[in-house]
């Protein structure tokens, strides 16, 4: 049974705000199974889809207790071990207080967080459950919450070999919303960075009691390529592969969390004009790496695409606008797929060839990039799969819709449904986010159908 938790935001810009709720996690369909192709649409070319008058799983909530905000010192160093200068905090007691999703269906989750900063503390606990032993992470990062570009490039973390949850926060104080799930989480340390705890990226609060280590950067650039060099000294050597991303149009480069942190393949950044120097020296370190560009043309352009040709190979994965992109990099794989064949993620593949039903999709509003850090964890555990943009809240963009209808629906034949293979979506942030309408309509695409 997955454990549910409430976390209380105390620290929050809007007035009237209130709790949040990471949710349940599902089994994924055993390795057995087979991957059926994609089912025949009932009503022929297009499958008619029911929205739902009303969905009310609203909850009574109990707010566990707070745990103090942790506050403290830490240095300026790569990375710095710490003394206890006085006991952590005492982690919250899960059963302090109980809670609902504030919305669930047969086939999606949603993470209600009040913001980016809720939602990140409801992924982490979700992934790490941190109930028994076993379920705790090693180290948790904490990411700046005002910096959307070191967030993302955070993300890859969570990939081995560290594989640590995000948690935002500003550069003063730890919000109660993080300090509460990193109480909880109670991370053991790190081997691989000398027993770190956390791991500070950037302008952000420094925590008490906690072995921490710490990686800065000046700006966007040299803060993603500090995190790179992080990851390749924690891994022991520098990924094949390399995800640019745009710093100036966050909507194209949010895909780029959670493959990073399934594969520890790091995120780049570069602007319209150029390779900044930083990007360039990092790309240096990989030894020619595959270097692929997420996004179209009119977000980077092609002649940032010759300077990076000096670096290593070079190809774009992209479209028009954000929905497309998503859509585009979750379908996308290096090498490509044989035609009429099926296609998977295989050993020395890049990308997540999302062709086939049975895994996880993580929709997200294009408006909130840190929503795509602080969901990056859902695409490395449990069902696995790609983060979708939304352009717009309260309607499934056309190119998502006709991703799940291609790709996404399961079907099953005279076997019935217990032999197909199933599907499972997050929707991270609250109705205002992305409306209960888009996700209604998620959880129909998503269901499995009878083929013909």
């Amino acid at each position: 049974m997955a454990a549910i938790y409430l976390l209380w935001e105390r620290e929050v810009a809007s007035p009237g705000a209130g709790p949040f709720l990471p949710v349940a996690a599902r089994a994924d369909c055993p390795a057995t199974c087979a991957y059926p192709t994609r089912p025949a649409l009932l009503s022929g070319a297009m499958r008619v889809i029911q929205r739902l008058a009303s969905t009310a799983l609203l909850a009574a909530c109990l707010a566990l207790a707070a745990g103090l905000p942790l506050t403290g010192c830490g240095g300026a160093t790569t990375l710095i071990r710490t003394k206890t200068e006085s006991a952590a905090p005492s982690p919250t007691s899960v059963t302090a207080g109980t809670g609902f999703p504030v919305l669930a269906t047969k086939n999606t989750t949603r993470v209600s967080g009040v913001n980016s900063t809720a939602n990140a503390a409801g992924v982490a606990l979700a992934v790490y459950p941190s109930t028994i032993p076993g379920t705790h992470p090693t180290a948790v990062t904490i990411a700046p919450s005002g910096d959307w570009q070191a967030a993302i490039a955070a993300s890859v973390l969570m990939a081995a070999p560290i594989r640590a949850p995000i948690l935002l926060s500003g550069n003063a104080t730890l919000p109660a919303v993080s300090a509460n799930a990193l109480n909880m989480l109670a991370p053991s340390g790190a081997g691989q960075i000398r027993g770190a705890q956390i791991i500070r990226v950037g302008q952000v609060a420094a925590v008490r009691g906690l072995r921490a280590a710490n990686i800065s950067g000046n700006d966007p650039y040299t803060l993603a390529a500090a995190i790179d060099g992080f990851q390749t000294a924690a891994a022991g050597s520098a990924s094949a592969d390399v995800i640019i991303a745009s710093a100036d149009d966050p909507a194209y480069a949010m895909p780029a969390a959670g493959y990073a942190a399934l594969s520890g393949d790091s995120v780049l950044f570069v602007s319209s004009t150029g390779v900044p120097a930083a990007t360039q020296q990092a790309l240096v370190a990989h030894k020619r790496p595959h270097i692929y560009v997420l996004g179209p043309p009119t977000v980077i352009p092609d002649t940032v695409l010759v300077q990076l040709r000096q670096y290593g190979t070079v190809a774009r994965v992209g479209a028009q606008d954000p929905a497309a992109n998503s859509v585009a990099f979750a379908v996308y794989r290096d090498p490509a797929c044989v035609f009429g064949q099926p296609c998977a993620h295989v050993p020395g593949s890049f990308g997540w060839a999302m062709r086939s039903p049975g895994h996880g999709y993580t929709l997200l509003n294009g408006t909130r990039p840190l929503d795509a850090a602080a969901s990056a964890p859902l695409s490395a555990s449990g069902t696995f799969g790609p983060q979708l943009v939304l352009d717009s809240p309260n309607q499934l963009a056309m190119p998502l819709l006709n991703f799940f209808l291609d790709y996404a629906t399961p079907g099953y034949t005279q076997e019935g449904p217990t032999a197909a293979v199933y599907n499972h979506g997050w929707v991270i942030g609250d109705p205002s986010t992305i409306a209960v309408t888009v996700q209604t309509e998620m959880d129909s695409l998503l269901e499995v159908v009878p083929q013909k």
